[in-house]
């Protein structure tokens, strides 16, 4: 039997910092990460390179930051094996080369896994006090808890996933995703396209925007055109700019291949993962934040906050012990815990920041 191999080598570097702690194919785009979408579309196994040593006999070669649809997953399904994946017809997949990617192409990944999460099955009752417009392109999962909110999917499908919640006031404009066990806190606006991954909560403005999994904005403030790895925390009152005032295109630093990369007319925030903002924190367009940073300071930031920063004018080093004993107190709010192995990649990290 052949298997699909999500090979990320030669990609990771480009999508700093969200590849630093996760293989590309954990991506989230839209409601599924990458590899889920792998899994629920194709016909074979499918594996990290990480995970399983594959024989070159039945692997099917897969760049791991390409975003499948129906159609593209069934075209590789066909290949020969040992196929390296290098051209692309961008009407049946994406590429994510670049971090902003993962925003820009939320839209059309979010309809993609709307009709495959939800195809053939029955959306939980809308609650009687939940406005609703354009019902047919709302799904509810069973355990979702809504109560006097507006939800507009005339301009996109709106997924609320198992054991989420919307309070009172919040109003949601499609396309949109609420993953397992998030909130979306009273009076929020929420603009598509923006995906919440799980056990997140989030309120204020929201536009564009994709955040991973375990992170917090839960106060007012601005988030647009932004990507919020997991385990992150912006404080009250933070927000960022998503569009210079010369309307000129933005450009973001990569630290690992040196270099500004023009990321459009739109680009807000890129946070990597552990990392937090004080309150009121004004976030410059553009903003790349690495790992584990704890970001304070009078002003606008910097455009680049690199790998475990304490604070910014003067940027300083966090200590390792110190960013570690932060990380786990965070989770331990979510009920969870550090691992070894979490700690050991976080170290490495540390060591060659």
């Amino acid at each position: 039997m052949k298997e699909i191999f999500l090979n990320d080598k030669g990609v990771g570097d480009d999508l700093f910092p969200f590849a630093l702690i996760r293989h590309v194919a954990d991506i989230r785009v839209g409601i599924l990460t990458i590899q889920e979408k792998w899994e629920r579309l194709s016909n074979f196994p499918v594996f990290k390179h990480s995970e399983n040593q594959l024989s070159p006999g039945n692997a099917i070669n897969v760049s791991a930051n390409i975003i499948p649809s129906k159609e593209f997953a069934a075209l590789v399904s066909t290949l020969p094996n040992e196929y390296d994946i290098s051209v692309f017809n961008p009407d049946i997949c994406k590429v994510v080369q670049y971090p902003w990617h993962i925003f820009q192409f939320n839209d059309w990944a979010l309809r993609q896994d709307f009709e495959l999460i939800t195809s053939g099955r029955v959306s939980a009752t809308i609650p009687k006090t939940v406005q609703a417009i354009e019902t047919k392109n709302i799904f509810i999962e069973e355990g979702a808890r809504l109560s006097n909110c507006i939800l507009n999917a005339s301009t996109g499908p709106i997924y609320i996933g198992n054991d989420s919640e919307i309070m009172e006031g919040a109003i949601i404009r499609g396309p949109f995703a609420l993953c397992e066990g998030s909130v979306v806190k009273m009076g929020a606006r929420i603009y598509g396209a923006t995906t919440i991954g799980p056990h997140s909560i989030v309120g204020g403005e929201i536009k564009n925007t994709v955040v991973f999994g375990y992170s917090n904005k839960a106060h007012d403030g601005y988030l647009g055109d932004s990507i919020i790895g997991e385990w992150c925390n912006l404080g009250a009152g933070s927000s960022n700019s998503n569009l210079k005032n010369n309307a000129t295109e933005v450009k973001v630093w990569n630290p690992l291949s040196e270099k500004w990369s023009n990321a459009g007319m739109k680009c807000g925030l890129l946070m990597g993962d552990y990392s937090r903002s004080a309150i009121n924190t004004s976030f410059n367009t553009g903003t790349m934040v690495g790992v584990c940073s704890n970001v304070f300071g009078e002003g606008l930031t910097p455009t680049y906050i690199p790998n475990f920063s304490w604070g910014y004018k003067p940027v300083e080093k966090y200590k390792f012990d110190k960013g570690i004993r932060d990380i786990d107190n965070w989770k331990k709010l979510k009920s969870k815990a550090l691992t070894e192995g979490e700690i050991k990649q976080l170290r490495n990290i540390f060591n060659q920041s």
